[in-house]
Formats: structure tokens, sequence, C-alpha cells
């Protein structure tokens, strides 16, 4: 830290404890604050495309998560530097909105800090190439509006959204049956959509994964799975035309709310309170069948007499319901969740074609599975896989199809994938640097070229040279369709090899990692306390 003299020498505090702390300015402090950008981005660089790798990350407890989702590695790597925390809420932000390409922003970001640093080391004044970055994004975000489709699609013709969806899972360690996967995505999305008001609530659908099995038995349920069994054994396993009541009060006797003790001196006082007990039980059973439920979904536990009593009057029930697992059967059955016995009444009941209770494998698990519902705006996507950590991965694999479903349908524009719409957009923004003065822009475009490379060279081929043959390819012809072929289909054409990308998706990458980028290059001053 530099110290203040007053006009008598003697130094004087400015900072309070400054010998303990850290200062770095100027171009130091912004070449530090880049490189740990870019140390982020390189870990993310490989797992680029429908050829990258994925990464084993360990937790202090010992959970090993497997996985390519770019914003679930920077969750999980727990990065202590703030200008790499900033890429982790990149990543988070790019999760929250678009739900896909999580892992080309911090890619992209990365890429504008490295050529951000050359300009640096030639003088220019980090604000004009925050300001020519800006402007390039905006020139960027507007060609990617000329280039792009839009493609119409209804509740039957949805193949535009499969494949757009393919694309999504081909990048993940499902791509065997990203087929099965994607229809199964755009399925669950469709029966949930508002097509009128173009919204999609995901919350609707739910994602649940059992170990066992293959990942093609993942299947697709118009109504809710429960990871729950009937409460007795004897109960039946399968019941038609179900009458649901869904109970948030637990079936045992009331208990008084101030203290209290009860002697009992006699064998006569002892039958007394067990008979005023069973007729609790009595009148709550009673209840419930008087109004018609032929199933009792309760949220709390009963004990082994209402229990008995529920299998002698045949009244299945369920117990120990989860409270987010009760909305969502009481959305798809169209009933009402009731707080209290007496208020049970026959419109409050749920209604469901089938009602039936599957057990998997040798082991003891069984599923409630509730079907053909009243209101099927709630379903329920069921992974099957060989080991937890491929159904984690699945489930975020499914989570981003569905991301990308709904996307397409809010706004049905599409790019093409493979790069195209990058190269296709440096090439315009390599254009308009002839108009504006200054390095950014160019350096912008540049930038632009990371994806399409990182996606050569995580396939195997020879980056520079592909990206150049591509890039003179899409000059010539004029068709921004061009990109990088990974999958070695022998055609560089995305439109023949069906690789689409959602438009408000990229637009958001291109924004998001402008703007982190442009406040990485504002900060020229870090005081941190030093570490000791």
């Amino acid at each position: 830290m530099a110290l203040a003299f007053d006009e008598f020498g003697r130094p004087f505090i400015i900072i309070k404890e400054q010998e303990q702390k850290t200062r770095l300015r100027g171009l130091d402090a912004q070449r530090a604050n880049i490189s740990s950008g870019k140390a982020v981005a390189r870990i993310l660089r490989t797992s680029l495309g429908p050829k990258g790798m994925d990464k084993m990350l360990q937790s202090p407890d010992g959970d090993v998560t497997i996985t390519n989702d770019g914003a679930t590695i920077l969750e999980q790597m727990d990065v202590d530097n703030q200008i790499a925390k900033l890429m982790v809420e990149l990543s988070r932000s790019q999760d929250y909105e678009i739900g896909d390409g999580t892992t080309g922003v911090v890619v992209m970001a990365g890429a504008l800090l490295e050529q951000a640093e050359k300009l640096l080391e030639r003088g220019i004044h980090p604000i004009r190439v925050a300001e020519g970055y800006e402007m390039a994004s905006r020139i960027a975000v507007e060609h990617l509006e000329c280039i792009a489709n839009k493609f119409e699609f209804g509740v039957n013709e949805f193949e535009p959204l499969i494949q757009t969806c393919m694309t999504t899972l081909s990048s993940k360690i499902v791509n065997r049956c990203k087929r099965s996967m994607a229809e199964i995505a755009v399925k669950a999305v469709l029966a949930v959509a508002d097509l009128e008001r173009k919204d999609v609530n995901l919350d609707l659908i739910k994602v649940e994964g059992k170990v066992g099995g293959k990942l093609e038995d993942t299947e697709l349920i118009y109504g809710i799975v429960v990871d729950k069994d009937m409460s007795h054994p004897q109960m039946p396993k399968q019941i038609q035309d179900a009458n649901i009541a869904i109970l948030t009060c637990p079936f045992e006797p009331p208990k008084p709310k101030t203290k209290h003790k009860v002697d009992i001196d006699s064998v006569e006082k002892f039958q007394t309170l067990r008979l005023q007990e069973q007729k609790y039980f009595d009148d709550m059973v009673q209840k419930c069948k008087d109004v018609g439920a032929t199933l009792v979904i309760c949220q709390w536990g009963f004990d082994d007499e209402a229990n008995h009593l529920l299998m002698h009057r045949n009244l299945p029930a369920v117990r120990w319901v989860g409270g987010v697992e009760l909305e969502l059967i009481a959305i798809a059955t169209g009933g009402r969740i009731v707080p209290r016995f007496h208020e049970l009444t026959p419109e409050k009941l749920g209604r469901a074609g089938l009602v039936r209770e599957k057990s998997f494998g040798t082991t003891k698990d069984r599923m409630i599975y509730i079907e053909h519902c009243a209101n099927s705006r709630a379903v329920t996507i069921f992974i099957r896989g060989g080991n937890k950590m491929m159904i984690e991965e699945t489930k975020r694999s499914i989570h981003d199809a569905l991301c990308v479903a709904r996307n397409l349908i809010c706004n049905n524009s599409i790019v093409y994938g493979g790069g195209s719409a990058e190269i296709s957009c440096s090439i315009a923004v390599e254009a308009a640097a002839d108009k504006h003065p200054g390095y950014a822009i160019r350096a912008f475009a540049d930038a632009l070229d990371s994806i399409p490379m990182a996606l050569a060279e995580n396939s195997g081929l020879q980056p520079i040279e592909t990206l150049s043959a591509v890039k003179s390819q899409q000059i010539k012809e004029n068709n921004p369709w061009c990109g990088i072929d990974c999958n070695d289909a022998g055609t560089n054409d995305m439109r023949e090899q069906n690789v689409f990308e959602t438009l408000i998706g990229k637009q958001q990458q291109i924004l998001l990692a402008t703007q982190v980028v442009k406040m990485i290059l504002k900060i020229d001053d870090v005081i941190s306390p030093s570490e000791y």
C-alpha cells in the first residue's frame, strides 16, 4: 500500500489496517481479473458441443457429480476468486433465463476477455474496449434477428420442436436415445402449455427418477407418480375411477392444547377410553366414506388402529405424501386440499381414471401412479437408469430440453447451430468494423469465432483449418447455415443436419457475456484482505 505523508514527513493512515491488505491497481488489476475469468472459461471449453467431455466433481461430503452442464459444473466447483464468481453468476443467469447454453456463454465471455487483454496490452483504454464491445454486441444481436427462421407448430405438428430439443440433448450423456427423450420433453411441455397465452408453467412437470432399468425405459405419464405405497399391504393395488380425498389433517384423536393428565385406575375406565378413541377413528373413516371417497391421500401418518380400520372399511390410503406432491395431485385430479375432516364435501374430491401401485424389479420399491386424471395439466417424466449419477445427469438434460421447448413456444424463431450463427455474426461484425473506428469491434468478431473453434477442437478436427474453410464458404455462398460438422455427417449445412438453437437463447448468450466482460474491464483497483 502506498503511504501518505503530511508536511512534517510523518506517515498517516488512510485505510484501516492497511498493512494487512493487498492492492492491485491499473493494468495489473485488469490482468489479474482477466486471467481468472479466462481460467474458468478454459475449464468449460472442453465441455462444449456434442463431442464435449464430462466433468467429475466431488463435494466435501463425498457425493460425486458427473455432468457437462456448464451451470452445474460451476455451481459445484466452489470457486473463491471474486471474478470467477462473476462467471458462475453469468452461467446461472443463463440457466434461469433460458435453461440451455450455459457452457457457451462462459466460453464466449472467456474469449472476449482474451481479446480485451491483447487490446489493453497495446495501450487502448478499457472504457473504449467496453464501448466497442457494446456496439458490436448490438450489431450481432440484430444480425441474429436477420438470419433467424420462424417455424409453425401445432399441438399435433411438433417435429420442429423435437429437432431443436434433440440438438440440446446431443451434447449430453443421454445422446444415444435423444430422439425418445426429446419426444418425451416436447409432449410434456405441450401437455401443460397454454398455447393462447404462449406460456408454460414448468412446475406442473414433475421429473422423478428411480435407479434400475435402462435409459430406454424412461416414460412420460399423463398424471402423477408418487414415491409411496399403500399404507396396508392388503389394500387393493388398483382402483378404477377413484374419488380421491386429499387431506392435510392427521388420522388420530385430537390432542388438547393445554397440559392434561388422565388418571386410569380401573379396567373399565381404560375400556371407555379405548372405545372413545375407536369412535374417533370410526367417525373419521365414516366421514370419508360418506362423501364417496375411494382413496385417501394424507400428508401425515396414521397409527395402526386407523390403518386397520381403513383396511376393514375397504378404504385404501396413502400416507406421508409431501406438500408439493399433494399440490400437484390436487391440480391433476381437480380436487381440493382439505385441512379438517368436517370440511370434506363430495365437491372437494379429486377424480382419476386409474390409480395403481407398481413394484420394480426384485427390490421392494413401489410407486403409486395416478393416471387418466380429470385435468391432465400435470404430467410426470419418470426416468430409469443404471446408477444414481446417470439419473441425476438425465434429469439435468431433460430440464434443458424442457426449457428449450418452452422458449420455442414463447418465441418460435430459431437460428442454426454448430457454430454457424456465431460465424455469421462474426462476418457481420467484421463488416461493420470498417465503418466504425476502433479495434474493439474487430476484437469482438475474433472472439465470436472462439465457439466454432472450440467445437472443432472438441470434435478432433483441425480447429483453424476447419474454421477458415467454413467461414470462406459462408462468405462465398452468402449462406449463414454453414457450421462445423461435429458429427462427421459429411455436410456443413446445418439445415440438412437438423441442428437448431433458439434465437432468444443465442441473443441472451451474447448480451450476458458482453455485460459481464464490460463489468470486469471497468475494474481498475482491487483492494482485498491479504491472506496470512
